[in-house]
């Protein structure tokens, strides 16, 4: 499947849309983010959908839905930690507690995994 390739200026505007349409808020750590960017700018490239820039893929769409971004998780985890997995989406309350996204436990099940 041919795919147009995303720049790290597409995925920025992505992630941008998803937060306000999600209401959420970005890692705070622009480098952090940045970092993010990059990974979902090149599993974009490599796949052809804004695979989980923290997680092992598939590569195969269909087999990876769960942790097409955002991923099936991000929601339980923001309910739980204010943050999902990654760390690139935080719920506003987390936000604005000034706290940085910190490890969580992950909660794809093995099975999901390659």
């Amino acid at each position: 499947m041919k795919h147009k390739r995303k720049t790290k200026e597409d995925v920025k505007l992505f992630v941008e849309q998803v937060s306000v349409h999600k209401g959420w808020k970005l890692h705070p750590d622009p480098l952090f983010l940045d970092y993010l960017m990059e990974g979902l700018t090149v599993n974009y490239n490599r796949y052809g959908y804004f695979q989980c820039p923290c997680r092992d893929s598939w590569g195969e769409r269909e087999k990876d839905g769960d942790i097409v971004c955002p991923c099936d998780y991000c929601v339980p985890d923001q309910s739980d930690y204010g943050h999902c997995f990654c760390g690139l989406f935080l719920t506003v309350a987390f936000s604005e507690s000034g706290k940085i996204p910190q490890s969580i436990p992950e909660r794809r099940p093995p099975e999901r995994y390659p």
